[in-house]
This record gives C-alpha cells, structure tokens and sequence, in this order.
C-alpha cells in the first residue's frame, strides 16, 4: 500500500510505457544518475578541492600534501571504476561521453599546472602531456567521421605511469623515493609521447580508407 490512489498516480497506478514521452524522460532521468555518472560528477567536484588542498598554506606542507594526494588518488580510481561500471553494465549515456573526459582531463592538467607553479615540475613536462592531450582531443574531431580509435594498451599504460608519477609529485617525498619519482614521470612522459604519435599514425590510415570508400562509393 503506498497510500496514493490509482486516479492521482495517473489514473491507472501502472508505471509510464516506455515508449510514451513521460516514460522515455523517466528512463533518461534515471540513465543520467546512474553508479558511472555519479562517480564521474565526484571527480569533476574533487578538482576545485584537490587544488586547494594542493596550494594551502603556500604549497609546501607535508600535512596538506598528503590530503591533496588522497584527493587525487580517489579521483584517479573513480576514473579507473565509472568507465568499467558505464561499459560492463551498459551504462554508457551522452552526460558520460562528454562528462569523464573532461573530468580526467581537468584532474590532471590541474595538478600538472599546479606542480609546474609550485617549481616542483618543470613546465615542459606539464607542456608536453597537457599538449598532447589537446591535440589528440582535436584529432577525435578530425577522424569521428571515420570512425573512433579504440583505447590501446599502451594509452592504458600511459594514464597508469601518468597517474602514478604525479601522485609521487603531490606527495613531499624526500630521499630515494624523490629521486624514483624523476624516472617514473619520465616513463610517463616518453610514452605520452610515443602512443601520441601512434595515435595520430592510426587517425591518418583511417582517415585515408575512410576518404577513399567515400570515393569508391561516387
């Protein structure tokens, strides 16, 4: 018993169909806040957080670091898990298509750009992921008519050394492990570098097949 009658709920007390208006905007209603969504909206909400933990109290408490760290290392999990959930359990809406690149895009770019301003990172490095991220993002646009270039392993590879070397950076690290960070992100750089030019390889041959089956079509 939910003490609502029939008449109020509709006149029938049976859930919208699916194929009326009022049913599909319950089904997209429910899509948008589903489990990969939510995970997403938290990492979007944890940048403006993560930055300030980051620069408080100038940048260079250990305290602050180490809580910064833990913001980013949620982040980059929930990163790990909405993606997984959104294709597992068919998931996958528009919010989460636009939404989590943008959000892995503003976690990193803003510790990378915070750590290149606090003189812990040299600004090359930041110029070098964050330039390679923007290009291949205007090289999606390039080829979406062709098609989409699926995620490689060595893309996967590179979010992993990527992630892992600035969450050495955020936290105060002194000694051995300080100079273990130097070489992690330089893995981090140098296949940021090779998978970019692997996937500008794969934009040119499938825009090359795709411009010649459009003319093979004429």
């Amino acid at each position: 018993m939910t003490g609502v009658p029939a008449s109020a709920a509709g006149g029938t007390g049976r859930r919208p169909a699916p194929g009326t208006k009022l049913g599909t905007a319950a089904v997209n209603q429910a899509s948008l806040w589903n489990i990969a969504n939510i995970l997403t909206m938290i990492r979007l909400v944890l940048v403006p957080g993560f930055v300030m933990l980051l620069l408080a109290d100038g940048g260079y408490d250990p305290v602050w670091r180490a809580w910064a760290w833990a913001a980013f290392a949620v982040a980059m999990i929930t990163d790990i898990f909405d993606g997984h959930l959104a294709r597992t359990y068919n998931l996958v809406t528009d919010f989460g298509k636009i939404a989590d690149p943008i959000a892995d895009k503003a976690i990193m770019g803003s510790a990378l750009i915070c750590l290149s301003w606090l003189g812990d990172l040299p600004w090359l490095v930041t110029g070098v992921i964050l330039g390679r991220e923007l290009g291949i993002t205007l090289m999606r646009f390039w080829v979406i008519r062709y098609g989409v270039i699926p995620a490689s392993r060595g893309g996967k590879l590179k979010t992993l050394a990527q992630g892992t070397a600035v969450g050495m950076y955020v936290l105060a690290l002194t000694g051995p492990l300080a100079t273990m960070r130097y070489w992690v992100m330089a893995i981090a750089v140098v296949l940021t570098v090779v998978t970019g030019l692997d996937y500008i390889r794969q934009a040119v041959v499938m825009r090359r097949a795709g411009l010649a089956a459009e003319r093979a079509s004429k």
